[in-house]
């Protein structure tokens, strides 16, 4: 934990107007959209995707689909207007769903996935045809959250669940829409879509999180959540268990082991992990000073904050700063 840091004197909003915590995670993951395609698949079809580092998703526009995703049981049937996305690049397969299993022979090889937004792809055989818009995300280097670590291998958003937004399925209409109609600025709208999806996927995935038991379950709880909000949104306070415990009303041994099993980490650690996240963004991204960033995170001894960075990002900060050069546009 940090050594001496910052107490702020100003009393903490009412919970309900505390930091909206997806939010400052994905806006400090920095996640960008690598690609888009089109493809336009005739049954008898398969396609095998690898581990990756990358987060893939996908929207079916037309026809229907299979995905097996390695760490799922079950097979996930996906319809006109679902979307998919595979959140730690688990390795998957994907085929028309008309046999128990895809023969062999109907695989596609990799090296023929390259589609374009320019036109479809069309790929597989005479069959049933359905329309895939693929593409993948890529989080910031260095980027660590343990909200995002224990997703589910998959997280499928059919398109007529009455538990999913409205937003949804206009969201996804849109990225129909747009990838048809290849106008000037369309592969811009495209990621922006693309971005909405993904807001789309975390929001749902808090909704359900208390049944599935994945780490936006957290979110969901009054508590745990209020103090999640209070963490982020008060970053260089001098945080411990018993002050967080007593502004959301639990006892210190109560909420330090909801918050353990909510979270998947202790308040502490889960606390220091974010203000190493927060603080590589900042050193990555701003002409702020390496004392500036310190103080921001709660560290108001800078050897102290030299040595927690580097005992999270395995480099102090000044050579981070060295070797992240680029993306920095002034101070934050």
């Amino acid at each position: 934990m940090p050594a001496g840091p910052n107490l702020l004197p100003d009393r903490p909003a009412p919970l309900d107007a505390q930091t909206d915590v997806v939010s400052d995670v994905l806006e400090t993951m920095r996640f960008t959209t690598l690609l888009f395609g089109r493809f336009e698949m005739g049954a008898p079809w398969a396609v095998r995707m690898p581990q990756k580092p990358t987060s893939s998703f996908y929207v079916l526009a037309r026809g229907s689909m299979r995905i097996e995703v390695d760490g799922l049981t079950e097979p996930l049937h996906v319809s006109a207007g679902d979307v998919v996305l595979i959140p730690q690049g688990s390795a998957h397969v994907l085929d028309d769903g008309s046999r128990r299993a895809p023969a062999p022979r109907d695989f596609i090889p990799r090296e023929h996935l390259r589609g374009s937004l320019s036109a479809p792809l069309r790929l597989g055989g005479e069959g049933p045809v359905s329309l895939l818009i693929t593409g993948c995300f890529q989080f910031s280097a260095g980027a660590h959250s343990p909200l995002l670590s224990t997703f589910p291998p998959a997280i499928h958003l059919p398109a007529h669940d009455t538990r999913a937004s409205p937003w949804l399925s206009a969201t996804v209409q849109l990225i129909t829409a747009e990838s048809m109609a290849l106008e000037q600025g369309s592969s811009i709208v495209l990621g922006r879509l693309a971005d909405v999806l993904l807001v789309h996927a975390f929001r749902r995935q808090a909704a359900v999180a208390k049944a599935q038991g994945a780490g936006l379950q957290a979110l969901a709880d009054p508590q745990i959540g209020a103090a999640l909000g209070l963490m982020h949104g008060r970053l260089s306070e001098a945080w411990t268990v018993e002050s967080l415990a007593a502004e959301v009303g639990m006892s210190r041994s109560g909420f330090a082991a909801r918050f353990n099993s909510l979270v998947g980490e202790p308040p502490l650690q889960y606390l220091a992990r974010w203000r190493m996240t927060k603080a590589a963004q900042w050193v990555r991204e701003t002409n702020d000073t390496l004392p500036q960033i310190a103080e921001r995170v709660g560290y108001i001894s800078a050897v102290a904050f030299n040595k927690a960075f580097k005992r999270w990002h395995g480099v102090g900060p000044g050579a981070y700063r060295r070797d992240h050069p680029l993306g920095r546009g002034g101070t934050a």
